[in-house]
């Protein structure tokens, strides 16, 4: 059958090494999976019809047993009326034969019924197996489908990451930033310069207002004076 062909195909493989070739492994998956599981529909309403037919042909042989053995009977009865003259021993012999007949064309139908009861039965039982295969790979497969579907959200965030990363010197971030860094870097020194230079102003200014204001000796000349003056 094409669906158990199938079945031990896929099963030969590794769902990963499967879903590497294909350009979206879980949208090809799922579909994969969906064809499966109507796949298994379709085995299990076949794997139905089959036993059905089992169980009727086991009816039928179970009927045509019970009919050998009815005749077997009737040939006997009418051989026993015969025998206490009620009927005919002609006649009696005659419709015995006619019940014989009957009993191995039964008999014989029974024994083809039985043959066809434990083929349909293997059958089943075939299928059975198969459909159990086929339900344990499902669910290892669903299971594999998540573990994919979660590793293609970690890959595609991932490769988000990467790209973003990858173009940042394409986009001139880096680039920006340095010059960024430059320029805060020169503004620094500048500021720090005019610090100095601020500080360098304020100590010569001090040490000329120090100088210009240290007129002690003219104090000294002008008091000398006054006492001249005075006579002192």
């Amino acid at each position: 059958m094409n669906l158990f062909k199938r079945i031990f195909r896929i099963g030969q493989a590794e769902i990963h090494a499967a879903v590497e070739k294909m350009e979206d492994p879980v949208k090809m998956t799922e579909q994969g999976l969906r064809e499966l599981r109507e796949d298994l529909a379709q085995a299990t309403e076949a794997y139905a019809r089959v036993k059905a037919l089992a169980i009727r042909t086991e009816n039928e042989k179970e009927v045509c047993q019970k009919e050998s053995l009815n005749y077997a009977e009737k040939a006997i009865l009418i051989m026993q009326k015969a025998q206490h003259g009620e009927v005919e021993i002609v006649k009696a012999e005659q419709l015995a034969r006619e019940a014989l007949s009957l009993r191995r064309q039964y008999y014989t139908d029974s024994e083809n019924l039985a043959v066809q009861v434990v083929a349909h039965q293997q059958s089943s039982q075939e299928m059975l197996n198969n459909i159990g295969i086929l339900k344990e790979n499902l669910a290892k497969w669903e299971k594999e489908l998540k573990t994919l579907k979660a590793r293609v959200k970690v890959s595609k965030a991932t490769q988000q990451v990467n790209k973003q990363l990858a173009q940042l010197d394409t986009n001139g971030t880096i680039a920006m930033l340095e010059r960024m860094k430059e320029k805060v870097e020169d503004q620094e020194a500048l500021s720090k310069a005019y610090g100095e230079i601020a500080r360098d102003k304020h100590t010569m200014k001090d040490e000329l207002d120090k100088i210009l204001k240290d007129d002690t000796t003219s104090i000294e000349k002008d008091l000398a004076a006054i006492k001249t003056k005075l006579g002192m």
